[in-house]
This record gives C-alpha cells, structure tokens and sequence, in this order.
C-alpha cells in the first residue's frame, strides 16, 4: 500500500503528466478505432518526442496507451467485423453477428467492462508479484516450453472460426506457409523471396489483418448492395446487465489467467491469449453451438483475455527487460533514451518510475470503466453511417494503413489480394483468422524450434524430459486427436 500511495502522489501531483495521461487515454481509443492505424502507429509517431519528457511520464504514456489501445480495436471488430489489431480478432467472431443482430450496445458493453476487469486484475496481480513472476517466467519458459505453447495454440485456432475442422487447419497452415516467406531463422538465407528483395523482409500480419477483414468486408457488403440484399445494421442501445455479467463470472476468471499467463511470456502476448480463451469458453459453454453466431460469452472472453496480457506483459518487461511486443519494445527504448535499462535492479533504481506506471495503467483501465456507458450510447451512432459512405473510407484509411507501416508498396498489394482471398474464403467456410495466427505464431514458433532442438542435442524425445515442455505437447496432440476423432463421429453421423 506504501508503494501504491507512492505512484498515486507521483501521478496526481505532477500537472503534465495528468495531462499526458488523458491524452494517450483518447489516443490510444482513437488510434485502434480506426481501420488501418493502431496503438502502435501511435507509439511509433510519439517516439522521437519522448526525448523531451520526464522519463516516468514517457513510460506512462506507452503503458496508458497499451491499455486503452488493446481495449479500442474491440469497437470496430463488434460494428463492422474490422478488428483494430489481431488480438481483437476473435471478439469480432461474435461480437459482429451480434451487430447483425441489432445488439451492438450489448455487444460493446460487454467488451468495455470485460476489457476493464480484466485489465484492473491483472494490474493488481503484476502489482502484487512483479519481480516474483518475472524470475519464475524466465528460468521455467526458455526456447522448448515457447515452442510447445505455440504448437498448443496452432492446435487450438484450428478449432476456432471454420465450417469445420479440416478447413480450420487447412486455414492455419497457409497462415504458416506466409510466415515462411523471407529469411530463414536459422541461417538468415533467403526463402521464397523468387529473387526479389523486397520480400525478404516476409509478409506482415497488419496488411493481412486489413484484407481479411477489413476489404474483403467491403466486398461482402458491396456484393450485397448490388443484389439487392443489403440491410443496414440497427442501432442497438441496450446495455448488458449485472446478470449477464455474474453468469458468465467463471468464464471472466478463466480468462484473466489465461491471459496474464500468456501476457508474462515474452512473444505470446494478447493474440493467443484471445485465441485461447475463446476457445475455452466454447469449449466449457451448455451451448457451444451458438459461439461465431452472436453469443456474448466469446466477446467477454477474448476482451478480458487480451486486456489481461497487458498487465502481464510488464513483468517480464520491468523485471527481466524482455519486450512482449511491439509496444513493450517502444518502452524499451524509451528507457534507452532515458539512459536507462529495464531488469531486476529497474524495481529499486527507478522505484518511483515504476510505481506511477502502475498506477496510470490501473486509472486507464478504471477510466474504460467509467466512461464504458457514455462511449456506447455514442460509437453505435456510427451504424447510422451509410455504407456507401463508409466503404470508401475504410479503403482509403487501410490503403494508408498498409503503406506507413514500411513504406512499401507490396504491403498494399498484400492487403488487396488478401482481401479479394479472404472474400473468398469466408464464403466457403474457412478461417481468416486461423490464417492470420499462423502467420503471426509461425515466425515466433519457428524461431523457437531452431533453439530448442539445439538444446535438446536434436533429439525430439528430450522435449518430454522438461515437465512444462511436456504437458504443452501433450495437450496439444490430445486437441489434435480429440478434433480428428470429432469430425470423423460427425461426418459418420
């Protein structure tokens, strides 16, 4: 409590950094909102200017804008089925036919106050046990265990979003054929470049993320236009209530760890903590069948998932000085220019530092909290846009989107045939989302193989002489085998 009332004074005393605080709040609600530009276009465009800031406000920012940021990609995932970056994907399975549905308030409040809980608990945990869980997290998970979780997760997205199970893993492993494209981690040659340099870099999942969702939408709803069958989505104002919330209490719980527990691995992060705990919560639901057709639960359990890595990813962050993402990789070198290097002694040298960050993370979910009634009565007025007006928008802003990434022209061409595929593709039942894990879990995993089978002496039996490495892989062949027997029972039936 005497570290707490330590970041609360540091916070509440110093005028600017209330201010910063507010804006990268609303910053980071506005940049995820929008098709195409993210908390981390925001991160990257405020970078050079954190020279001039105190260093425990530039660090505040970053982690106010991560917070508000995994929270405000939700909003276009549930309104136009465009979620503002992957971990937002699976909120958009249900979160969209729910929009369809006429229940876009529902769906957004369950996605505000899920969001916040999840953030506000795994805020206090990373409190509590930072420096704890941050040793533990790096002597238990080295390269094998990385590797197992991933393969884990692979197994679990091809349940999660297709027609059926073969079409789900024919889904995941294009997504990991992409991630092939580039260099290949263990010698840096060039792999299916077809002799231009330009992919030597690999695909990127954001440009992916756009066409999949964002233009093949576009088409979806243009084709409907055309033919006559297009129906304006209503405007829904109804809030979830107390109820809806204590009935799904265990799915809100079961989430929260699963997400804090992949936040503090380094690499893992939101995206297969949503992935994860949807699939949990279909897995665990009386009704599994109403999961990718409106069903509340999927949206409060990939929002309180995502937001719970947040505050699990500081830990390995603050203790150990391993990034998570993109965002913790910002704040890294916000320390470095601060002439300052995150790890174990980061807690004692920079007490003060680390306690406001703390505590700004906590107020930003709070303030999600509190302002959750007031943005849903507004963000749904934005179903009361016309399509036609819409669509041309939400090209132009995923054009600009894909392009200021890397300055690159491929990635633009990479968002437009991904769009043209993914219209495709959900027509005929397949996973876009399947797809876009694979990529992203595929250079991830296919790094951590290359260390692991080092360290094994290249024997794969040695990955069941580690215990957590062990369990990983056996769950993952159970998932496995138990989707392979469920689609044969079914196709028998």
């Amino acid at each position: 409590m005497e570290n707490l009332w330590i970041g609360i004074v540091a916070l509440m005393t110093d005028p600017v950094a209330i201010l910063l605080f507010f804006a990268a709040l609303i910053g980071g609600l506005l940049f995820a909102a929008l098709p195409g530009i993210n908390m981390v276009t925001l991160g990257a465009i405020i970078l050079p200017f954190t020279i001039y800031l105190e260093p425990a406000q530039a660090i505040m920012i970053y982690g106010v804008i991560y917070v508000s940021g995994t929270y405000g990609g939700a909003v276009m995932a549930i309104l136009f089925n465009i979620p503002g970056s992957a971990e937002n994907a699976p909120t958009a399975f249900d979160g969209y036919p729910l929009t369809q549905q006429g229940k876009s308030g529902l769906a957004i409040g369950a996605a505000i106050v899920s969001s916040s809980l999840g953030g506000i608990l795994a805020t206090i945990l990373m409190m509590i046990a930072a420096p704890t869980i941050g040793r533990w997290a790096i002597h238990a998970f080295g390269p094998p265990e990385m590797f197992a979780l991933i393969f884990l997760g692979l197994n679990v997205a091809a349940s999660v979003g297709a027609d059926t199970f073969w079409k789900g893993w024919l889904s995941v492993m294009l997504g990991l054929l992409l991630s092939c494209i580039g260099t290949d981690p263990a010698g840096g040659l060039p792999r299916f470049a077809f002799g231009t340099y330009y992919l030597l870099a690999g695909i990127h999942f954001i440009p992916l993320i756009l066409g999949f969702f964002a233009i093949s939408e576009v088409f979806a709803q243009a084709e409907k236009m055309v033919t006559l069958k297009y129906k304006a989505p209503k405007v829904g104002l109804e809030f979830p209530s107390v109820r809806d919330f204590w009935r799904m209490r265990i799915c809100i719980i079961r989430s929260w760890i699963l997400g804090f527990c992949a936040g503090v691995l380094p690499g893992i992060g939101a995206t297969l903590a949503a992935f994860l705990s949807y699939n949990e919560a279909k897995r665990w639901s009386k009704h599994p069948e109403r999961f990718g057709k409106g069903e509340l639960e999927g949206v409060v359990a990939s929002e309180t998932a995502n937001n719970a890595a947040t505050g699990g990813a500081m830990i390995p962050l603050l203790a150990l000085g391993l990034p998570g993402g993109a965002i913790t990789a910002m704040m890294i070198s916000v320390f470095m220019i601060h002439g300052m290097e995150p790890g174990p002694l980061i807690m004692v040298r920079a007490h003060d530092l680390v306690w406001e960050l703390f505590v700004a993370m906590f107020l930003a979910n709070l303030f999600i909290f509190c302002l959750g009634y007031l943005e849903t009565k507004t963000v749904v007025n934005l179903l009361r846009i016309p399509f036609r007006v819409l669509c041309p928008i939400i090209f132009i802003l995923s054009t600009i989107g894909s392009y200021a990434l890397r300055n690159s022209l491929l990635d633009v061409w990479v968002m437009i045939l991904a769009g043209i595929g993914g219209y495709f593709l959900r027509r005929t039942g397949y996973s876009v989302a399947g797809i876009i894990l694979g990529v992203i879990l595929g250079k991830i995993g296919e790094s951590a193989f290359v260390k692991a089978i080092i360290m094994v002496d290249y024997n794969w039996l040695g990955f069941f002489s580690r215990p957590v490495t062990a369990v990983f892989l056996v769950g993952g062949i159970i998932t496995l085998a138990w989707n392979v027997y469920s689609s044969f029972m079914r196709r028998a039936a």
